[in-house]
């Protein structure tokens, strides 16, 4: 396998690489990043393969707030257009889609928990998912969603929420939900988000969202086999 440089984007302290800086770190890739939250310097383009924009409670449209997203929203695109391989999860899957002209914009429903995600035909037949279960149950934490990009592939959906997934020119994978959390990242979601564990159809107690502490094993394989899978596509 080749040795990547893979740079991430960090934009609030609890909601960091997780498993995935696990996978890096057994494949031997190289591992930088930036955290927003901190001192916000963007890399050279040329010095990475890959770019990975984890999540946070920030909007994309929050630019006023934190100015520092319409910079990333451009780096993103830039990173698309030079043929990067660019993974986006949660706060990060709706940069990605901003950044590709689409919508984003909140959800009917806040979706925070431990929920099923149906796998669309047009992922079965992806070489990413093809051997992939219909339907899996992932982590969930947002209260946004996105219209898909032009030319996006659009690959799950949840009952709370339309557009869980999709692939751009198989090499820009976005998800809306959460394969990565650890015990320790579950842990510090929970703590800094213990005010959004409201009443709601689709937001779980925190007893629920502790409970299901096994699905972390199970999310972390899939979260493997799609960072190798992406490895692939280069």
């Amino acid at each position: 396998m080749k040795k990547l440089r893979i740079h991430y984007f960090q934009h609030v302290l609890h909601e960091g690489l997780g498993s995935i800086e696990e996978w890096v770190s057994i494949s031997g890739h190289s591992l930088t990043s930036t955290k927003f939250f901190e001192r916000a310097t963007l890399p050279e383009m040329f010095d990475l393969d890959w770019l990975i924009i984890m999540g946070g409670p920030m909007s994309v449209n929050d630019e006023e707030q934190f100015p520092w997203l319409t910079d990333e929203k451009k780096f993103i695109r830039q990173a698309i257009d030079e043929g990067k391989t660019v993974l986006g999860i949660c706060l990060g899957s709706q940069l990605v889609s901003s950044a590709l002209g689409a919508k984003v914009y909140n959800n009917k429903e806040k979706e925070i928990g431990w929920f099923d995600v149906e796998f669309t035909c047009f992922a079965k037949s992806n070489n990413m998912f093809f051997d992939m279960e219909s339907r899996v149950k992932v982590f969930h934490w947002h209260g946004d969603t996105f219209d898909l990009p032009e030319d996006a592939i659009h690959l799950a959906y949840s009952k709370a929420c339309k557009n869980q997934a999709y692939l751009y020119k198989d090499r820009v994978l976005a998800l809306q939900f959460h394969l990565e959390p650890t015990w320790d990242l579950l842990l510090g979601m929970i703590e800094s988000g213990r005010n959004e564990l409201t009443s709601g159809k689709y937001i779980q107690s925190e007893d629920e969202l502790l409970r299901h502490r096994q699905l972390l094993e199970s999310n972390k394989k899939i979260m493997f086999a799609l960072l190798n899978r992406l490895v692939g596509q280069r």
